[in-house]
This record gives structure tokens, sequence and C-alpha cells, in this order.
């Protein structure tokens, strides 16, 4: 699996530094406590899976805690796991607005802090508008290298549809104050512009990036433009895709009027499992278990080998639709 990772640092080329120098190598069995928001979503479980796969395989003793969206419980849980002397915590928050304090918390007890997915700053609730030196190092993926395949895939999907411009509507859905979210969407803004050959008019769709709160904000989206005949759906996740089709189809739309790309896979596989016509065109396939599995490996090489953290480091992606999903080993949730 490690071969299979890549490795990205920030523009700048500079490795993080600011949150861990006061952070000791350790000499023997190293504790670590993966906390992560959503515990019980394919993805997520996914990358718990990798995590401790990883550990098993360094001799790591790994706890996973599921914060479920409870950002208070982040705080608390981290407080238990540096009391009972894990040597590093993996975190990903429910809200960013946190991670100063959790932040705090590991520097004044010397304890590693890295996150997985989401990015959190050490001086301020808002990544988006953090220094750059200010965000804590972080495992995941590109949002801007995801979002960019989702839009370059719509807008293909799109032109194979030949639909009227003026008769189509695309909708991005994302929960808007996380910064990873942001970049994931405003990349497949711009691709599928720079793809499509033509002016669409784009519907931002503020939601809580579960398939319910998707569908429920998409389904009043649809009912304030009954003059739209097609539709196109991207989103932060396969939650908020899911959801857009799901609300599309529930109104009376058929397949042929929607077009959805996923960013997951793993509830768009359900619509394509059933073998019948689905609004869900494709979606990008991201594996939690690589991510899980290169946080553990970097918090081992930190506090193994004082190695120190790259700003970011990310696995890699792969677009799938009905035809390949299965060989391309998605784990359908």
């Amino acid at each position: 699996m490690a071969t299979m990772l890549v490795l990205a640092a920030c523009s700048s080329g500079q490795e993080a530094k600011s949150e861990t120098t006061g952070v000791a190598k350790i000499d023997g069995k190293i504790s670590l406590t993966y906390l992560q928001k959503q515990g019980d979503q394919e993805y997520f479980i996914g990358e718990a899976a990798g995590a401790k796969a990883k550990a098993d395989e360094l001799g790591i003793s790994l706890k996973v805690v599921n914060l479920g969206t409870d950002a208070n419980k982040t705080v608390s849980e981290a407080q238990a796991a540096i009391s009972q002397k894990s040597n590093g915590l993996i975190l990903v928050v429910p809200d960013p607005a946190v991670g100063p304090q959790v932040v705090q918390l590991a520097k004044d007890a010397n304890v590693a802090l890295l996150t997985s997915d989401d990015q959190i700053c050490s001086t301020g609730p808002d990544p988006s508008s953090c220094s750059p030196d200010a965000l804590v190092p972080r495992i995941g993926f590109s949002g801007e290298q995801m979002g960019g395949e989702v839009g370059k895939r719509a807008a293909e999907e799109y032109k194979k549809a030949g639909w009227n411009p003026a008769e189509t509507r695309t909708i991005s859905a994302w929960k808007q104050d996380v910064t990873v979210c942001t970049d994931r969407v405003n990349a497949s803004k711009k691709a599928f512009t720079a793809g499509a050959g033509a002016a669409v008019q784009n519907i931002d769709v503020p939601t809580d990036n579960s398939p319910t709160g998707a569908q429920d904000k998409i389904a009043a989206t649809i009912t304030a433009n009954p003059s739209v005949k097609h539709w196109v759906v991207w989103g932060c996740n396969d939650e908020n895709v899911q959801g857009g089709v799901t609300a599309l189809a529930n109104a009376g739309y058929k397949a042929d009027d929607v077009i959805g790309v996923g960013l997951g896979a793993y509830l768009a596989c359900k619509n394509w499992g059933t073998g019948k016509p689905s609004g869900m065109k494709a979606a990008l396939f991201i594996n939690g278990k690589d991510v899980g599995a290169l946080a553990v490996q970097t918090m081992y090489d930190k506090l193994k080998n004082g190695k120190d953290f790259p700003k970011e480091a990310f696995a890699p992606t792969k677009m799938v639709d009905a035809s390949n999903w299965k060989d391309a080993g998605v784990t359908c949730g």
C-alpha cells in the first residue's frame, strides 16, 4: 500500500514544525489515538480499518474514537487520550472551530498532533483564513485535484447529453464552513466551466454534508426552479450528490435528465448495484484505507524516527462508474 501513496508538500516546500517542536522521539511502544468524526460513515470505517492494519504492522497501540458530529466531544476525547498517555493524536474534526483548543492541549502535553481529511488552524476557528504556518499538518486528498476530476467528468457527461445550457442548472452542494469542501467545489466549478463549452448557471446549496440534509436543501432548490429541465450535481462528498440525485428522482426527473458525479463512490455504487438507470453517472473513488494507513505511518515516522511532518500528504484517487466500480475495489456501504 505504501508504494501506492503519493506525498505532496505545500507550495512553499517547507516542512511543518510549529506545533510539534516539543515532541520527543519514542523508544518504546507507541500509543496513538485516532479521533474521527462520523465514524459510522463508510469512508471513515475504511479509514479506521486502514489505520488499524498499519498500526498492527508497525507494532503500534491504536485506539479509534467515533466523535460523531459533536465538537465538544472532540475536546473531551482529546483530553482523555492525553491523560491516557497517547503519544500522538490523529484528528478528523466535526467542526474546525475546536482547532485552536485541541492544538493547545496537544502542545501543552508535548503530544504530536496530525489531522486527516479536514484542516484545522492553531490560531483561529476558520482554516480558510489561517496563515499557512498555523495550519496543522494534514493527511488526505488534494481538494483541488479531486474537485477538478469531478468537474471534468461532469462536463464530459454534459456534452455527451447534448443539453441546452439555458434549460440546465448545476448544483454545488457542501457544508460551507469546511475548507476542504470549499476547495473541492470551487475546483469542480472551474473544471466544469472549462470543459462544458457553454455557460451553465450554477446554484450553490449549503448543506450539512449528509444525504438527508442535502436532499432537503436540494429539494427546495428544485421547487424554486420549476422551469429547469436538466440538472448537474456535484458536492463535497457522495452524501451531497446522493441527496441531490434522490431529491431529483422524487421530484419526477428521469435518470436521463440528471448528471450526478459523486466524490467517494461508497454511496454512488449503491445506485449502480441495482442495475437500474440512475442519475448518478460517476464518482471519484477515494479510499479511506489509504488515508488511515498513511496517517499512522506518518505519525510513526515522526515519533520513532524524528521525521518532520509534511504540511500535507495525499493519497491517490480514481474515477469510477457503473461499468468499473467493482473492479476498482470500491466497498459499497
